[in-house]
């Protein structure tokens, strides 16, 4: 009972228990026929929001008014100039890779440098280089949609042993962020700017130091999601990322994240996500409008967010 009691209490249990019940709900409309497809286009779909939802919880763990809103224009951009230099030639996937980390880190740079130098909120300063930023990526993109790579193309839409490569993608990327956060000095920093700042500061942490690596990576990953993204897609789109802003957000605070700060939670990114793809698939599966599915889909993300509200600080 005791047991049963503490996995309730972890705030990451709520997100993948409403993902599991959307799941079965579409999967008995269907009759069972459409199990593996379902699963496999969730696990597909749910690492992109995996991906830039890690970069977003890291930022938001810093604490209140921490948020980056660059995310969506970071990702048209990196997957843009990527494909653009990659040509679509095999051999010039890695040089691709590294130009759209580079230009996470860029924007990264970009974005702490407004927080800093300008001492506004992040909100804001974030907010403002999103609009240099997608600039960018229109005078580079110039309706052109060139397409990725073979082998990129085939990565992105393939799987291993039934699991889509995508997924492993995001797991990596996943317990990498887990172990940073739960093993490392700077993880343990992060949560304590979040807990407290000026505390932070008195302690001896180099908080504008944190802040802009947290920035940095969070950019990076953003990056990342629009490369894979766009040689996903076949290509890249000035408006790919545009529903990766709220996305990043909703599935850290369904996720278990404290919007407070100082309490991140890298399990429930993943239930987050998968309950986000899981509650349109169900949806659509009923034959509803699309008014009726935005509705019905803030209500559901409402009420889980209510049930997880009355978790114990610090759970996990």
């Amino acid at each position: 009972m005791n047991a049963l009691v503490r996995l309730f209490s972890r705030p990451w249990i709520w997100s993948w228990g409403a993902a599991f019940v959307i799941w079965f709900a579409t999967i008995m409309v269907t009759g069972g026929a459409s199990t593996l497809g379902l699963t496999q286009a969730a696990l597909t779909f749910a690492a992109f929001s995996i991906i830039v939802g890690l970069g977003q919880m890291f930022v938001i763990t810093l604490g209140p008014g921490n948020i980056d809103l660059s995310v969506p224009a970071t990702m048209t951009l990196a997957g843009t100039v990527a494909l653009k230099f990659m040509n679509v030639e095999n051999g010039m996937i890695l040089p691709g890779l590294a130009v759209a980390v580079l230009i996470g880190v860029a924007v990264g740079i970009g974005n702490y440098a407004l927080i800093k130098a300008l001492r506004i909120p992040p909100i804001i300063a974030t907010l403002s280089m999103s609009f240099i930023v997608q600039s960018a990526a229109i005078w580079t993109n110039r309706g052109l949609r060139i397409k990725p790579p073979s082998f990129l193309a085939d990565f992105t839409t393939s799987a291993t042993l039934g699991v889509p490569n995508l997924a492993l993608v995001a797991l990596a990327l996943s317990l990498l962020s887990w172990l940073v956060l739960e093993k490392t000095v700077y993880g343990r920093w992060i949560s304590a700017i979040g807990q407290s700042m000026p505390a932070a500061r008195m302690a001896g942490i180099p908080v504008d130091g944190v802040r802009f690596i947290t920035y940095v990576f969070c950019a990076v990953l953003a990056a990342l999601a629009g490369y894979l993204l766009a040689c996903f897609s076949g290509g890249a789109a000035l408006n790919m990322g545009s529903e990766y802003l709220l996305m990043s957000i909703a599935v850290v605070v369904i996720g278990g994240t404290a919007v407070a700060g100082g309490d991140s939670n890298v399990p429930g990114i993943w239930g987050a996500s998968l309950f986000m793809f899981l509650v349109v698939s169900m949806l659509n599966t009923y034959g509803l409008g699309a008014g009726i599915r935005l509705i019905m889909t803030g209500l559901i993300i409402i009420s889980v967010i209510l049930l997880a509200g009355g978790r114990k600080p610090g759970a996990r």
